[in-house]
């Protein structure tokens, strides 16, 4: 692979371009109305936006807001306490991502219950999973599912003696939540790329059509946020609210069919 491109080929360099970072940056100033609130779902679009400096670069008025990001992170204690209690159970092996192990319940997490003897696997992927429960086929393996769209499709799987706690959340509907807090006061959404992969734009389209919010999905490249920030203050200036894609190379307007299936 060479550092300027990937496995498929794809030329990374124009993404990280001073130049069309620059231009992108004179259009926000440029069309930025005097106060606007922009919220970035992603949690990876809130590291690629401190990793680069982006929030330094805009208009004074312009705040870029951070939001629920991580699936993990939002999981209740119901559903944490519900695993505790299974990894409880003798012969089952509860098999999950490694920041899954830290999250506190209510009165205790997964990796407190590890140091006391329960069967917990830190797995990499569902298939990592999968596999665990092939080869231990006297335990009862459960998988702790916990993402947001873009990891639903790769869990849908199974054995006889393997299970899923299913506590996947669904993004269209934590942005409703948000776009209706009166004290977030959003204007507008960068919408996240990787779940945008799956589900496409069109789950988005009531954002603009019912709460006149506009979005735009878009990568995690500097000047893939840059675009999406300028897409999204061109709407706020004209007035329209619309869902936009700046992420073609990685999301169709259908989503991915197979996934979706």
């Amino acid at each position: 692979m060479s550092a300027r491109g990937n496995a498929a080929g794809i030329d990374f360099s124009a993404f990280k371009d001073p130049k069309l970072a620059r231009g992108l940056i004179d259009t926000i100033h440029r069309l930025a109305p005097e106060h606007a609130t922009l919220m970035e779902v992603c949690g990876t679009h809130t590291v690629a936006i401190a990793r680069n400096g982006i929030r330094d670069l805009m208009p004074k008025g312009l705040r870029l807001a951070s939001g629920p990001g991580c699936p993990v992170c939002v999981t209740s204690n119901r559903d944490i306490d519900t695993v505790i209690a299974l990894a409880r159970i003798p012969e089952v092996t509860i098999t999950t991502f490694g920041d899954m192990t830290r999250v506190p319940g209510s009165t205790s997490s997964l990796l407190a219950e590890q140091a006391q003897g329960r069967s917990v696997e830190i797995v990499y992927s569902p298939l990592d999973a999968l596999a665990f429960a092939a080869a231990h086929p006297e335990r009862q393996v459960v998988f702790v599912g916990v993402g947001f769209e873009t990891t639903t499709p790769l869990v849908a799987m199974g054995l006889k003696n393997f299970t899923v706690f299913g506590a996947h959340k669904n993004m269209p509907g934590a942005l409703e939540m948000l776009v209706n807090d009166p004290e977030l006061e959003l204007d507008a959404l960068i919408l996240p790329g990787h779940v945008s992969t799956i589900i496409g734009a069109e789950p988005y389209r009531f954002l603009a059509e019912k709460y006149g919010i506009p979005g735009v999905i878009t990568g995690f490249e500097p000047v893939d946020v840059l675009q999406g920030i300028a897409m999204l203050v061109r709407q706020l200036h004209e007035g329209r609210a619309d869902i936009e894609i700046a992420y073609a190379r990685g999301v169709m307007p259908e989503g991915n069919p197979t996934a979706i299936a």
